[in-house]
């Protein structure tokens, strides 16, 4: 070997160091060059790095900085490199190095100076390893490892999106999804419905807000209608998207620069994106995946993908890398699939509840009883049950209560309930006698193959006296089949009325008996289905303990008043559908002015817009019932009320009717708990003034209640108000 001698008198130890350097680095491929910055040349290198590389000490010939800086690829490997022979010191690097062929190798790398006399490196040895096998199989389980961590993220991902699914029907719930997916995946993502006509949606709505009072960003587009079954040429690939034309017909890249032809759901998409996505004025491309349901697309998922992570192609004609597309596939299928559900459960509830309420009667007015009736079934289910109430004035003396519950929480059971409904109605008319009246219905309903059983208390009250100006006397008769027992509640002391008992209805195979009880002035009779004291918390018995203990301490003095405390206390979670019937003796001699008969309605309205005209007509037949007058101006009053809880509000709405002697007291209760105010207008648009019109017919306040709140108006009989002013908000 040899190698090119140091200078000087340096030649003779230079060599011999030299010797030892590369001694030590026998049977390895050596390189070693020349300490002369800047171009350090290469003075030797051996076979073995000859056999590595295929380069000769021919090849290599000339300044070793320049060889190294073409042939390695490794950026952090050269600059260690480069620090350890700035500060002439060994160091060790892991390089991509290239191959005469032109090929790759990673080689494990050791430079280590040849110092001189006064201590100075007179050349650099560098010796190299061949790592690539063991660097390949690091790779590849580095890959397998990454692979397996991001499927991992991926499916938590997947499955957060699935518990967001589940309570899909929040008002909110498709927003909570898009900001997940804008935080996870993309730079931005957001949903829209067709739902008689193309909108942004935060939640699936099932009562069809007006288009007038849905959000939009400024600038954004109103709705657009799409024109479902067009054949024209007219490009359109979102309206393509939305009719499931096309292969597969589940995604598309789109661009939202692109010139799309008015007047189509192209060109709406595009402008509304412009207006709602941050920077939207630079958007290009971006991923709009369909919602598919069962027979139909429901909507649209749109997605602004991130930047291409390093390694992370494209998918081909799509804007999105592979993983990505294909969680906001799954997601856009799951969150179809759940619309339609959602969609179907509501309308599921509003037929059975339709049916439900046909059945039941209005809140009849009878002679000479203080009475209060109020129905709800439980939104839990997406059904509603067979709970039902009757109160019916029989004879000029003889008024009819019964309150009952069929088994289950379907059609089925509602049906069950009209027809038993029916055939009890029926047979008291006929024969009055409430155990005579059950035993009759235990024959028809064996004979009718009713499916499901049920329970029930029939109860009469029978007037007797007052026929010269005295007070008339109230006797009870009441027989029960397997239901709970109804309270007498009398001067702050209750009774079960537990007698007269049998099984349930259509398993009674003899005589049903009948009890009795004399009624006093003063005297009030509660009664009320399971779902009022049954909890999954605590035994029926305690319920009906609690019940008894809410009945003696109230502190109400008439039958509306004593509904309202029963349910404040014991109806504010209810588990099952809640029927109670409240009926109170007036006390004609009680001076107080309080003994007569205080009269309150109250109705369950399902939250969309036909629950308004309901709400008007239940104002006029209730003021022509209770001879109230003029009730122009309460049907003006309860309209705007009831308009505001439906488009402003969520869940059911609640009104109330009470007559206080000054005029009627209207309460419209929802689940909003944002107070109402009143204003001068919507500003481009119609409508506004509700409030004020309802400041000039009423005095009017509001208060929490739950989750939500009540909004009340007291109609002034004179209707607005006078020389001394419109009255301010109550309190």
């Amino acid at each position: 070997m040899v190698v090119n001698s140091a200078p000087g008198d340096r030649a003779e130890e230079t060599q011999e160091a030299l010797g030892r350097a590369i001694g030590q680095a026998v049977g390895m491929p050596v390189l070693v060059a020349a300490a002369e910055p800047p171009l350090w040349p290469v003075v030797w290198v051996n076979p073995a790095f000859t056999e590595l590389t295929g380069l000769t000490a021919a090849d290599v010939a000339g300044p070793a900085a320049q060889l190294v800086s073409l042939a390695a690829e490794d950026a952090a490997g050269l600059r260690r490199l480069r620090e350890a022979v700035q500060a002439s010191r060994s160091t060790s690097a892991l390089l991509r190095l290239r191959r005469a062929g032109g090929d790759w190798f990673w080689a494990r790398t050791v430079v280590t100076p040849v110092l001189g006399a006064d201590g100075e490196p007179t050349h650099w040895v560098a010796a190299f390893v061949d790592v690539t096998a063991e660097v390949d199989r690091d790779a590849a389980v580095a890959a397998q490892v990454e692979v397996v961590r991001q499927e991992s993220e991926d499916l938590a991902l997947i499955g957060t999106v699935s518990d967001l699914v589940m309570d899909l029907d929040d008002p909110y719930g498709l927003r909570a999804i898009a900001e997940l997916l804008s935080s996870r995946v993309v730079a931005w993502a957001g949903f829209y419905v067709d739902d008689d006509g193309l909108h942004a949606a935060d939640g699936v709505d099932t009562t069809r807000v007006p288009w007038g009072q849905r959000r939009q960003p400024a600038g954004a587009p109103g709705p657009f209608v799409p024109r479902r079954g067009d054949r024209s040429d007219v490009p359109d690939a979102v309206q393509r998207l939305l009719d499931g034309e096309g292969e597969g017909a589940v995604a598309i890249d789109f661009d939202v620069a692109a010139d799309h032809p008015p007047r189509t759901a192209s060109a709406w998409l595009a402008a509304d994106l412009r207006a709602r996505v941050p920077g939207g004025a630079e958007l290009a491309h971006v991923a709009v995946l369909a919602l598919p349901g069962r027979n139909r697309v429901l909507g649209l998922l749109v997605a602004v993908p991130r930047e291409a992570a390093p390694g992370q192609d494209r998918v081909p004609g799509s804007a999105l890398d592979e993983r990505t597309r294909t969680i906001l596939s799954l997601t856009g299928r799951r969150v179809g699939l759940a619309m339609e559900n959602v969609r179907l459960y509501a309308r599921e509830h509003r037929v059975a509840e339709t049916l439900q309420r046909a059945m039941l009667p209005e809140q009849a007015e009878v002679d000479g009883l203080d009475v209060w009736s109020y129905y709800a079934p439980n939104v839990v289910y997406a059904q509603v049950g067979g709970d039902w109430y009757d109160v019916v004035q029989i004879a000029p003396d003889v008024v009819g209560v019964v309150i009952g519950d069929v088994v289950g929480h379907d059609v089925e059971a509602a049906a069950a309930m009209g027809q038993l409904r029916s055939v009890v109605r029926a047979y008291a008319f006929e024969v009055t006698e409430p155990g005579p009246v059950l035993e009759r219905v235990d024959t028809l309903v064996g004979g009718m193959r009713i499916p499901r059983s049920a329970g029930l208390v029939l109860t009469t009250l029978t007037r007797s006296g007052g026929a010269d100006g005295g007070c008339p006397t109230w006797s009870l008769a009441y027989s029960r089949a397997g239901h709970l027992p109804a309270l007498l509640v009398r001067d702050r002391e209750v009774v079960l009325l537990d007698g007269a008992g049998g099984p349930l209805i259509g398993f009674g195979h003899g005589p049903r008996s009948t009890a009795r009880a004399d009624l006093l002035p003063g005297d009030v009779l509660v009664f009320y289905t399971d779902g009022l004291i049954e909890r999954r918390d605590r035994a029926l018995l305690d319920g009906l303990a609690a019940l008894r203990a809410v009945a003696a301490g109230a502190t109400a003095v008439d039958a509306a008043g004593i509904g309202e405390e029963l349910l404040a206390r014991l109806a504010d979670s209810p588990e099952d559908d809640v029927a109670v019937v409240v009926v109170r003796i007036p006390d004609l001699t009680d001076t107080s002015g309080h003994g007569g008969n205080v009269r309150s309605r109250r109705w369950q309205l399902p939250s969309e817009p036909a629950s308004i005209a309901r709400a008007r007509h239940a104002v006029l037949r209730t003021s022509h019932a209770w001879e109230l007058g003029d009730a122009a101006n309460a049907e003006l009053v309860v309209s705007e009320l009831v308009a505001n809880a439906v488009l402003h509000g969520w869940g059911r709405v609640t009104l109330r009717l009470h007559d206080t002697g000054e005029g009627l007291r209207i309460e419209v209760e929802d689940s909003n708990p944002t107070p109402p105010v009143a204003t001068e207008g919507h500003p481009g648009r119609i409508g506004g003034f509700g409030m004020r019109i309802v400041e000039r017919l009423a005095d009017w306040g509001w208060r929490p209640s739950g989750s939500g709140k009540v909004v009340w108006a007291r109609v002034r009989p004179s209707g607005p108000a006078g020389a001394d002013g419109p009255a301010g908000p109550g309190t």
